[in-house]
């Protein structure tokens, strides 16, 4: 018998391969686990990203919901990573009857201002080298992460024309005004050396229901470098979604 749905949402560049850990870890309790590729990523490479496109593909990996009959059916989570985190966020904020919780991973900074100015040249500068960045990018993941983690993460692999249109379309979202309308329970993760922790407290008090977890050791891509820490929030995670299911059915 399914527990849960678990909805996985990669980030930037990567694929719906980066979750394959998480996907073992979960199956082994039961829970019906799906890691969806976004559009340009992935299988969908070469398709256009929007954020319009984005919203479509995770309401299709999310079950469809007669709002009366809620209590019956297994709690749904939703879980992204960086961009997916945004994403995933701004998803809950739109369809607040589609989730029952969300788990928004390394997207504890406000995409805009200096940051993200910055982040779009130096973008723009790899997309001017000869292989746009292909190689610099496979240093940077076999840097920083070890062994399964990096097949994981380029297994799918590297969709490396997507990040002027995916930089552009992210700085017209406005995550802390959508945690603010989001009523699920929402879990924070973050990696300890996560560069993009600078905000998390402030994304935290956006919303009613969230809890900050800061995984030690762990990087942005702290699914990757820290598996087992993170598989164990989201099974903790799916574990509060049952007892709440639970109560109300009571």
């Amino acid at each position: 018998m399914t527990v849960a749905r678990v909805v996985f949402v990669h980030g930037l560049r990567t694929s719906a391969t980066m979750w394959r850990r998480q996907l073992i870890d979960l199956a082994g309790h039961d829970i019906d686990a799906v890691a969806i590729d976004l559009p340009g990523h992935g299988s969908r490479i070469g398709e256009p990203f929007t954020v319009s496109a984005a919203m479509h593909a995770l309401a299709g990996a999310l079950p469809a919901r007669d709002e009366p009959a809620r209590t019956t059916v297994p709690p749904t989570l939703l879980v992204g990573l960086s961009l997916g985190g945004y994403l995933a966020v701004e998803f809950a904020a739109r369809h607040p009857g589609r989730i029952d919780g969300l788990v928004a991973a390394s997207c504890g900074t406000r995409p805009r201002g200096a940051g993200l100015a910055g982040y779009r040249r130096l973008a723009a500068l790899i997309g001017r080298l000869p292989d746009r960045g292909r190689a610099l990018n496979d240093a940077m993941v076999r840097t920083f992460l070890r062994g399964a983690a990096i097949d994981d993460v380029l297994a799918g692999g590297v969709a490396i024309d997507v990040m002027r249109p995916v930089l552009t379309a992210i700085s017209e979202l406005d995550p802390e005004a959508a945690l603010a309308r989001v009523d699920k329970p929402v879990w924070f993760v973050n990696g300890r050396f996560d560069h993009f922790r600078l905000e998390e407290r402030r994304m935290l008090r956006a919303t009613a229901r969230g809890r900050l977890v800061v995984v030690p050791g762990a990087t942005h891509l702290v699914s990757l470098s820290r598996p087992d820490d993170f598989s164990a929030v989201v099974l903790g995670a799916v574990a509060e979604l049952q007892t709440l299911a639970h109560r109300r059915r009571a």
